[in-house]
């Protein structure tokens, strides 16, 4: 079953399909012979492909991007706190599709909205762990540095801090902030610069600054 059309999302056309109405989400039929490929899914050749996807995947079968995306993932991961169903999560979710994440990890509740997803949660790796001490576990398994961001005296600059190539970044929800448990087990806990009169920003947006801060310091700057 191929995904549903996403409302909202950016227009994006192809040679293929042809140029997209612009009132339309992505891309129409395709037009001439079928391109061959098991990665092709006929049910949008034949009725186009209006979900929320780069151009590279239009007209994939949501297994095959997936399949590529695991080829690329980056090695860090996304763990964001749910105690009282934190509505930024689908946001999270969604920035961590487009910084080719490992996986999020929800820890606490199980459910959350997905509303902010925007439908990236069908490529992205989701895991739920419920309580902290699951995901410590989790993560010393695998040799896994468990960093966390939040705001809170002691702090040290996420701007001058060597993030790790492989770890897992660690939020807490919207209001509370990071759990005295993450704090405890976190190895370092970096604060994100802010230099107007909020306290704070949302935990979607910490999770977005944190994430790009991850590529430029390994995708832009490459080891050796």
């Amino acid at each position: 079953m191929t995904d549903q059309a996403l409302p909202g999302s950016s227009t994006s056309g192809s040679t293929a399909g042809g140029p997209p109405d612009r009132h339309e989400v992505g891309v129409g039929p395709w037009q001439g012979p079928w391109p061959e490929g098991e990665h092709y899914d006929p049910e949008l050749l034949a009725e186009g492909d209006r979900r929320n996807v780069v151009d590279r995947y239009r007209y994939w079968r949501r297994e095959a991007i997936v399949a590529d995306l695991d080829t690329r993932r980056h090695p860090f991961h996304v763990a964001v706190e749910n105690w009282e169903h934190d509505f930024n999560i689908g946001s999270v979710v969604r920035t961590a599709n487009a910084f080719a994440a490992e996986a999020v990890h929800v820890v606490g509740r199980r459910r959350w909205n997905r509303r902010g997803a925007m439908v990236t949660e069908r490529y992205q790796h989701v895991h739920h762990h419920p309580h902290s001490a699951d995901l410590v576990a989790w993560a010393r398994e695998r040799g896994l540095p468990l960093i966390g961001i939040d705001n809170l005296p002691g702090a040290v600059p996420l701007e001058t801090y060597p993030l790790p190539h492989a770890c897992v970044l660690v939020f807490g929800q919207e209001g509370p902030g990071l759990s005295a448990e993450a704090r405890a087990v976190c190895e370092s806990v970096l604060s994100i610069g802010q230099y107007g009169s909020t306290r704070s920003i949302n935990a979607g947006a910490a999770a977005a600054v944190a994430m790009h801060a991850w590529v430029r310091a390994h995708v832009f700057h490459q080891h050796p």
